[in-house]
């Protein structure tokens, strides 16, 4: 995973890809300098999920979505979306839980926790299983994250049981579509 990290970007997709991370960094100065500290903290929660995809060695074209829709989670907080545009937390949710298990998973089996999505005697319903299973689990600390935020840093956080539950079902729902989409596509890249 370190060879992958530290490999030089091979092809437009995998430099967009770096560009996205960079794009985070700057997000943090930004957030620092023309918002808050603690909506540049928000944003600086963001970097270590930008940087996962280059140790599990995803395609560009995944790694590019990934980091795209962590900035767009981190970004709708700092600038209120959640607040202003009815059911766009629900939106972000599904997209970021699942896209966010998908990636646990292939880190997984970097790990040599989990297999292969299509290796040899690997069950194609396995990974359908496991990242849904991931995602409602992420979804569960998201919402922990969300609760410890408003009880101990800014009663600003919106926090209800009804927000709760809705977040982690659609959580969950995104979570089944990642999983027969790492079930059925190649999301990591050719060794």
């Amino acid at each position: 995973m370190i060879a992958n990290f530290l490999r030089a970007p091979a092809g437009p997709g995998e430099w967009l890809a770096d560009a996205v991370r960079a794009l985070g960094l700057l997000s943090v100065a930004a957030a620092f300098v023309w918002w808050t500290a603690t909506d540049a903290g928000i944003l600086a929660l963001a970097l270590p999920a930008l940087v996962v995809p280059r140790f599990v060695g995803v395609r560009p074209g995944f790694d590019i979505f990934f980091g795209i829709t962590v900035l767009v989670a981190a970004w709708s907080n700092v600038l209120g979306l959640y607040r202003v545009w009815p059911g766009w937390d629900l939106a972000v949710h599904v997209v970021c839980t699942g896209a966010g298990a998908a990636m646990l998973y292939l880190l997984l089996t970097r790990l040599d926790v989990v297999p292969l999505p299509r290796a040899a005697g690997a069950r194609r319903r396995t990974p359908i299983v496991i990242v849904t299973a991931l995602g409602l689990a992420v979804s569960a600390v998201w919402e922990m994250v969300e609760w410890l935020g408003k009880t101990f840093v800014t009663a600003e956080i919106f926090v209800t049981y009804q927000d709760t539950i809705g977040d982690m079902t659609v959580g969950g729902l995104g979570a089944v579509v990642a999983g027969v989409l790492v079930a059925t596509v190649r999301l990591e890249r050719a060794a």
